[in-house]
């Protein structure tokens, strides 16, 4: 059985428990893994069978060019960097879940990594009015914050060289505690790509940018092995916890294949919802 088939077990389960609502169906899975390759594939599933469908990506609600340069200026200048929680437009993403809730047709912000900006909203995709599924799928979607006790001794080379003091960790570990975590409340199903251990993701990384070097976008080894440290730590926990929350784990190898698949108990424990969220 392939990842798409096993992800549309989950996504059916999701909308027969949304009933005439919209579902919300959370994808993550570390750089590389072929999470956003599996929730094209599900949305083109559901096009065919009529299912009007939206598909965000918590890249695309990255902050402007100019707001992480002022994030940079006034908190850690390694929030310059693209990629890590506190670099989102977290209310954005939840104003655009409102919209889709009330069955609004929705433009999506879309983000251009090459020109490390958001593209003008001329140049936005459209999703559907009636939407009955929303796709939400990112590196970091349904992370948890870690304890603070965790955050004192530096994992890699960047945070021991570039933040000694850990003010850019603890402030990246308070936005996950915080405003993430409403974001992540309004997902009914995780599905989680869990990698075999987290030294494989900066072959699939370097995969991804060999293809960029090829038309002159790509990073050098050096800057790679820079930027995936930038995304280790939270990575590595979800590796560790991800397993014990996900309504579903695809297991894979070393070379993306299914290896296994768990559903969780119907009988688990539920994460809390959102108070402010609309009952379903």
């Amino acid at each position: 059985m392939t990842a798409i088939d096993i992800a549309a077990t989950m996504v059916a389960q999701a909308m027969a428990q949304a009933g005439d609502r919209l579902a919300i169906v959370g994808i993550a899975g570390a750089q590389g893994s072929g999470k956003s390759t599996l929730a094209t594939a599900i949305k083109n599933r559901m096009d065919a069978e009529h299912v009007p469908t939206a598909l965000l990506s918590i890249d695309d609600l990255y902050l402007t060019k100019a707001e992480r340069i002022a994030l940079a200026r006034d908190v850690h200048p390694l929030l310059r960097t693209r990629g890590v929680p506190g670099t989102h437009d977290v209310s954005l993403g939840l104003e655009l879940i409102a919209a889709l809730e009330q069955g609004e047709a929705v433009a999506l912000p879309r983000f251009d990594k090459g020109a490390d900006d958001r593209l003008p909203r001329a140049q936005w995709d459209r999703a559907p009015a009636g939407a009955g599924l929303l796709l939400l799928e990112g590196w970091c979607v349904g992370a948890r914050p870690q304890h603070a006790d965790a955050l004192n001794a530096p994992i890699n080379a960047l945070e021991r060289e570039e933040d000694a003091g850990a003010r850019w960790r603890r402030y990246v570990n308070a936005a996950l505690a915080g405003p993430y975590q409403r974001l992540f409340d309004r997902i009914d199903r995780f599905i989680f790509l869990a990698a075999p251990d987290f030294s494989v993701v900066g072959r699939w990384r370097g995969e991804q940018e060999q293809t960029l070097r090829a038309v002159g976008r790509g990073m050098d080894d050096a800057a790679l092995t820079r930027f995936i440290q930038h995304y280790e730590r939270i990575t590595r926990h979800m590796l560790d916890d991800m397993p014990h929350r996900a309504d579903m784990l695809i297991q894979l190898d070393t070379q993306r294949r299914v290896v296994a698949a768990r559903q969780r108990s119907i009988t688990s424990p539920v994460p809390p919802r959102d108070p402010g969220r609309p009952a379903r």
